[in-house]
């Protein structure tokens, strides 16, 4: 809840969500539904009013701000619409870079799996200057993966990207639930992009207005528009 009174906003109001590990889960509703506060909350980068947030065993609102930090850490992946690379280091840089920070080498093979996934092992020496914007956002797909987060949420993560490279993009991420076990929640209000993921949480006014599984950009078209959109 944002203001007091007369000017309060309920951004989210009364939502109790699950996201199942192992799954790529899609968040979905107009303008000011409540999408991103969701994903803010779930992701313990927004206080909640009330509630609480649970991811695996660990219980966010109890958490201090540090044990918060290294939580998102180690624990968790984030996609952004700006990429927001490192642009001094190199892709491979930039994708170890959560590992890095935590001081920690990580699983070798793992990082060599997700690096051969994406399919950039000979740009790995370049800078974000010099990738393409669909080559850039797969190296931060990689950085989001390389330290095996519980779970990877993004942001309208191919807004950026014209529609074929938004394909590829999505097409990795589809193959890191199913090839690789990742469990991935995003937001978006692209149809299509939404029918990549295996289920469809809607939002409307700040609470759930329904589920879609197997979702197709068709029937997700027609629920939108049944929303508001």
């Amino acid at each position: 809840m944002y203001g007091h009174g007369d000017n309060e906003v309920r951004a989210l109001d009364g939502v109790t969500v699950e996201f199942e590990q192992g799954r790529f889960t899609a968040i979905m509703g107009p303008s000011g539904s409540g999408k991103s506060t969701l994903m803010h909350c779930v992701a313990g980068l927004d206080s909640l009013s009330s509630g609480s947030v649970t991811i695996g065993e660990h219980e966010l609102t109890s958490m201090s701000d540090g044990d918060l930090t290294r939580l998102r850490r180690t624990q968790v992946g984030f996609i952004f619409q700006a990429f927001n690379l490192i642009p001094t280091l190199s892709a491979l840089e930039n994708i170890v870079l959560p590992l890095s920070l935590a001081g920690q080498a990580g699983d070798q093979q793992w990082i060599d799996q997700v690096i051969d996934t994406i399919g950039l092992r000979d740009r790995l020496g370049h800078r974000p200057s010099e990738l393409s914007g669909g080559q850039q956002q797969r190296v931060a797909v990689a950085r989001a993966l390389a330290s095996k987060p519980a779970v990877i949420f993004a942001d309208e993560p191919t807004g950026n990207l014209d529609s074929r490279t938004g394909h590829e993009v999505l097409g990795f991420m589809r193959r890191a639930v199913t090839d690789l076990g990742q469990t991935i929640v995003m937001v978006t209000h692209d149809a299509v992009a939404a029918s990549y993921a295996d289920r469809i949480v809607f939002l409307k006014d700040g609470k759930i207005a329904g589920e879609m599984l197997a979702p197709t950009p068709e029937k997700v078209l027609d629920k939108i528009k049944n929303l508001g959109e």
